[in-house]
């Protein structure tokens, strides 16, 4: 067993009946980094990750979560990870101290209670009822509840869905918290920029399969189209997509020199993570 490795993935299978939901994936999460499942509805991301929290059964492969399999839910395993749902609505009349304090109860050796809520950023609400936060620490109190038993490892679904901007930015800061603590989280989401600000690897699934997988800006500079920009002398912006930006380049500015003129803010770049998704789960759908 690797014990650089926080989970282990190995063509794992997911049958409905005659419907394929996941089609035999692999990948594996180091300990301490942050990996994102990113895929629109339906491509098997939550399943996927039902099964290595152990509230699903695979068909097929083999899964470990901190070297053991999640399948039978051993408590050893639940007592190491820690769950963030998209939403959860618990103890909306208790305070915020109250709901943690409880949610302590329930671990061995759990993090203490005032710390949590100060890791979590809620000291100002710790003595408000949970009903009465906003959206953003609502989901910061999901936080504290799934860090209060001190787990290695943090799954987080679609954490910042329906946030507003400040909302989601506040989750994120709460999310690289968890990294600096040492955590491990596999998280998924639609949001391709929170992917890019957060993940430190990610895996593109559609249809059941992975398409791509590494760090965000490794996938965009692997894209076989560069864009390049610029600006002429009249001052009419353009962009080209080429496979080979050192031909074109060569085109644009011989002509330039050719009439005697000048290319203006020439940038030549490489597809972004969002450019990558849309381009392979476009291609997939084809």
């Amino acid at each position: 067993m690797n014990t650089d490795v926080a989970i282990e993935v190995e063509e794992l299978r997911k049958d409905y009946g005659a419907q394929r939901a996941v089609r035999g994936i692999s990948f594996s999460v180091r300990r301490g980094e942050i990996f994102g499942l990113l895929g629109p509805n339906g491509a098997g991301k939550t399943t996927t990750v039902e099964i290595l929290e152990g509230y699903r059964e695979r068909t097929a492969g083999r899964v470990a979560v901190l070297g053991m399999d999640p399948g039978p839910r051993p408590l050893a395993l639940r007592e190491r990870i820690g769950i963030v749902l998209q939403s959860s609505g618990l103890y909306p009349h208790l305070t915020v101290r109250e709901a943690v304090s409880h949610w302590a109860g329930f671990f061995h050796a759990p993090r203490d209670v005032e710390e949590t809520i100060a890791l979590s950023g809620l000291e100002a609400a710790a003595g408000r009822r949970t009903i009465t936060l906003s959206g953003g620490q609502q989901r910061r109190l999901d936080f504290a509840l799934a860090l209060v038993g001190d787990p290695e490892l943090v799954f987080l679904d679609e954490p910042t869905t329906g946030f507003d901007p400040a909302a989601r930015r506040q989750a994120w800061e709460t999310v690289r918290s968890l990294q600096e603590l040492g955590k491990t989280v596999l998280l998924t989401t639609h949001y391709l920029d929170e992917a890019q600000a957060l993940a430190d690897r990610v895996a593109i699934i559609k249809d059941g399969a992975i398409l791509a997988e590494g760090a965000p800006g490794d996938l965009g500079s692997t894209a076989r189209r560069y864009r390049v920009a610029w600006r002429d002398a009249a001052g009419a912006v353009h962009e080209r997509e080429t496979d080979d930006p050192t031909a074109l380049l060569h085109e644009l500015t011989g002509e330039a020199l050719a009439r005697g003129d000048s290319v203006h803010e020439l940038s030549v770049t490489q597809p972004s993570l969002e450019d990558v998704y849309l381009e392979l789960t476009a291609e997939a759908a084809e």
